[in-house]
Formats: structure tokens, C-alpha cells, sequence
């Protein structure tokens, strides 16, 4: 299974949203908190050139925010990704 990365921040109802979908799946993360770690939001920008969070990654593919992971889920796409071998 890829490493799966989430960069969150607190009271943030889409993160609370993803981090409940990828529960659902069963799946192990990294929650990356933007707002108690130095320098992880400018990492999280780096990566992914956004600003808002949240923002997965799974393994080498920066899946986006929250509405990008439920698309994703919504179109058959997010198992297969999960099931990647790294």
C-alpha cells in the first residue's frame, strides 16, 4: 500500500471530511497538521501549489483537496490508487 499524506489544520471541515473517508476505507495516514508544525504549511504549498487544506497524497500522486478525493472515490478511481503497490 503507497504512503498516504494528508496536510490538515484545525476546525477544518474538509479535513475532518477526507480523514473520515479514507477511515472508511480502512487505510492507514499521515496527518500533517499545517497549523502546530513550523514550516509544513510552506511544504504543503511546495508540493502541492495550493494554499488550502486539506491536501493528500497518495504515494507519489497529489490527489488535491477534499472534493478532488471524493470525485475520486465517486468514480471508481481511489481504490485502485490505494491498492498500488509503492
Amino acid at each position: 500500500m503507497p504512503r498516504i499524506e494528508i496536510y490538515t489544520s484545525a476546525l477544518c471541515g474538509y479535513c475532518q471530511a477526507a480523514k473520515r473517508l479514507l477511515d472508511s476505507k480502512g487505510v492507514a495516514y499521515e496527518e500533517i497538521r499545517v497549523d502546530q508544525l513550523a514550516g509544513k504549511r510552506e511544504e504543503m504549498v511546495t508540493r502541492s501549489h495550493r494554499r488550502s487544506v486539506p491536501q493528500i497524497f497518495i504515494g507519489q500522486t497529489h490527489v488535491g483537496g477534499f472534493d478532488d478525493l471524493d470525485r475520486l472515490n465517486r468514480e471508481g478511481g481511489l481504490d485502485p490508487l490505494l491498492e498500488a503497490s509503492e
